[in-house]
């Protein structure tokens, strides 16, 4: 089958089990498997696929049709313009963690020096990794999730900021030293409804870790610990 055809069929198949953006999907999985872009596919569309490939590109598109996330097939995420590892161990970054990202550049821009952020629950670590390029700042990047942490370690890695991320397991402040101080405090933490979280779509509610999802039985519950403890981690001003 032809490159046009093979990635429609999916198309189809996709649409099908009620995936919204089956055609986009559908040439995300393509261009993973075969590394081809979007231009190549365009212009290239009539030429054939291997047998073993389209084998291999069916089995992923249906994997996505059984709801398992792309971006767990595809083991990437871009974020913030840049490429990012990720896996059932974290959540997929989202646009709302970029707005979050932008919030707090904002409040930077109005603020002293940031020369010590701390970014709480930070998963793959994109939050980490943004902070400490844009701002230039030390980050310290804490999780209670060592698979998590093993993600969060690889992105620092990729995007060159060893020197600046930090990497500590632990519940929200309890691996801190109590002297430790920090001019920007910034999560994106669980905040979920527990009850709720089954209600989601499945590729939330059966793929993404449930420990980076539930807030509790009202949602806040790990969001008023951080506003209870974060002023006695917080520099003056």
């Amino acid at each position: 089958m032809h490159i046009s055809g093979l990635i429609a069929a999916a198309e189809q198949r996709l649409a099908e089990a009620g995936i919204e953006e089956a055609a986009l999907d559908a040439r995300l999985l393509f261009e993973h498997l075969t590394g081809f872009g979007r231009t190549h596919l365009v212009l290239h569309g009539d030429e054939e696929v291997a047998e073993a490939d389209a084998a291999c590109y069916r089995q992923l598109v249906e994997r996505r049709r059984a709801r398992v996330p792309l971006h767990h097939l595809t083991g990437t995420k871009e974020f913030w313009s840049l490429v990012f590892t990720v896996s059932p161990a974290v959540l997929i970054p989202r646009p709302e963690t970029e707005f979050l990202l932008e919030c707090a550049l904002a409040v930077c821009k109005g603020a002293g020096p940031i020369c010590q952020a701390l970014d709480l629950c930070t998963g793959s670590g994109v939050i980490a990794v943004v902070l400490a390029r844009e701002l230039g700042c030390r980050v310290s990047a804490v999780d209670c999730s060592s698979a998590a942490l093993a993600v969060a370690a690889g992105n620092v890695a990729r995007h060159g900021t060893g020197e600046l991320v930090s990497l500590v397991q632990g519940d929200l402040f309890a691996p801190l030293d109590p002297a430790d101080s920090f001019d920007l405090i910034v999560s994106n933490p669980p905040y979920i409804v527990e009850d709720e979280i089954d209600r989601l779509e499945p590729e939330v509610a059966c793929a993404e870790p449930r420990l980076a999802l539930s807030g509790g039985t009202d949602g806040l519950r790990v969001i008023a610990r951080i506003a209870a403890e974060a002023a006695a981690f917080l520099r003056p001003g």
